[in-house]
């Protein structure tokens, strides 16, 4: 348990930082979801639009250190292929 009035705060923040981050890694969730739905789906049309959408999500995570760089990078290009492939199919 915080003691001093410094850990007390920092503790305040800590909790709150949580908070926040938690609810956009939840936004993100979402979006990556609307993604592997329509790839589901066989729609090329939702797929394409939903991976667009998707993208200035993922990437506000990486400004927001909810998300390392590399990670979506890897989540983008594999949802971008599977989006391509779905094109390719129809």
């Amino acid at each position: 348990m915080a003691n001093t009035p410094q850990s007390k705060k920092r503790a305040r923040q800590s909790e709150a930082r949580y908070a926040v981050n938690k609810a956009r890694r939840s936004r993100i969730r979402t979006f990556l979801r609307k993604v592997e739905e329509a790839i589901a789906s066989g729609d090329q049309t939702a797929a394409t639009e939903a991976l667009k959408n998707a993208q200035p999500e993922l990437d506000r995570g990486v400004t927001k250190g909810v998300l390392h760089k590399n990670t979506v990078a890897r989540k983008m290009s594999r949802l971008a292929a599977r989006v391509k492939a779905v094109a390719a199919k129809a």
